[in-house]
């Protein structure tokens, strides 16, 4: 990670971040989401549509089968974000929309785990939704559904702003390098709460030093600091190492992918998920919960677990964007 970054701070290629805080409104960021949707398969407008997309505060999935549902927020001057999270939840529910039909309502048509859940999701966001051969094929299409906020803007401007490499006070926006930090941050909180080290009324300071000296920004309030996510209002206690882990089991099942259709990235060039999505559902998503995660890693991809594909997803890609 710190050869990434390094590398992204050498480079002279210093992108125009404000081209993604030009105002969009909100009914123009729908039609984006239903673009997002189209391109993915997630159905939501034919007669057999399984899903639906709504807006809360904070995005998230429910469902599975027949009947998954996704939302997002949309953000006036951060239009971007409601597109990142209609992908990312998108791939969560791809993923419960295709486990084994022959064991539909049992435990073994479900997920994995959290883990994988969160591989299916991140892959999706980031290693498809932010991938150069992506957005080549978005950047006309959203310049004709945003107009004059997109004007102009070259393509190689536009893979490098979305793929910027600046920290964040808000998870949910992080960039792929630094996102990690966030998931240490939550980590070290849990550990210490169930520790007895960290009280409760603690949270807020604690939070706000942290991300001081992790990311280096100054959190103002609770709601961009400790209230920004669900998961611990929920009861979702462990729940953010998925994340890592997620991005882990993404880099391992990229780099079988390429193995096994390495015209993928052309394809996504060309407007077509179907192969990617048809290989995702039949290597992991119809597999429900038949293996634990790393015995489906190992059937997936032949190798045991390991941090090393995704590190090398990471390096090749910005080292080619911020050369």
């Amino acid at each position: 990670m710190i050869n990434v970054m390094k590398a992204v701070e050498r480079s002279v290629i210093k992108p125009d971040i404000s081209i993604l805080s030009r105002p969009v409104a909100i009914d123009i960021q729908r039609k984006i989401s239903e673009l997002a949707m189209d391109f993915i398969g997630y159905d939501t407008k034919s007669p057999q549509a399984a899903g639906r997309l709504d807006e809360t505060e904070h995005p998230f999935t429910t469902g599975y089968y027949d009947d998954v549902r996704i939302t997002t927020h949309y953000h006036e001057n951060r239009w971007v974000s409601s597109l990142y999270s209609v992908l990312h939840e998108g791939g969560h529910a791809l993923y419960d929309q295709n486990y084994p039909r022959e064991f539909i309502y049992q435990l073994v048509g479900s997920a994995a785990s959290y883990g994988i859940h969160e591989s299916q999701s991140r892959f999706i966001e980031n290693m498809v939704g932010k991938s150069p051969e992506f957005l080549s094929y978005m950047l006309p299409k959203l310049k004709k559904i945003v107009g004059k906020p997109l004007r102009g803007v070259k393509l190689s401007d536009f893979i490098a702003v979305v793929n910027d490499v600046t920290p964040s006070k808000i998870r949910i926006e992080a960039d792929e390098v630094t996102y990690g930090l966030h998931i240490i941050i939550r980590f070290e909180m849990e550990r210490d709460i169930f520790s007895g080290k960290l009280k409760v009324n603690e949270l807020p300071q604690v939070w706000n030093d942290k991300y001081k000296k992790y990311l280096g920004v100054e959190i103002e309030n609770d709601s961009e600091g400790v209230m920004q996510d669900t998961h611990w209002a929920s009861g979702l206690y462990g729940y953010f190492p998925s994340y890592a882990l997620g991005n882990i089991y993404g880099g391992m099942f990229l780099q079988k992918l390429r193995r096994d259709i390495p015209e993928w990235k052309n394809e996504l060039k060309k407007g077509n998920f179907g192969l990617t999505r048809k290989w995702l559902k039949e290597n992991i998503h119809q597999k429900g919960n038949l293996f634990d995660p790393k015995d489906l890693v190992k059937t997936v991809t032949g190798k045991k677990i390991s941090v090393w594909p995704f590190i090398n997803y990471l390096e090749k890609k910005f080292k080619s964007i911020y050369k």
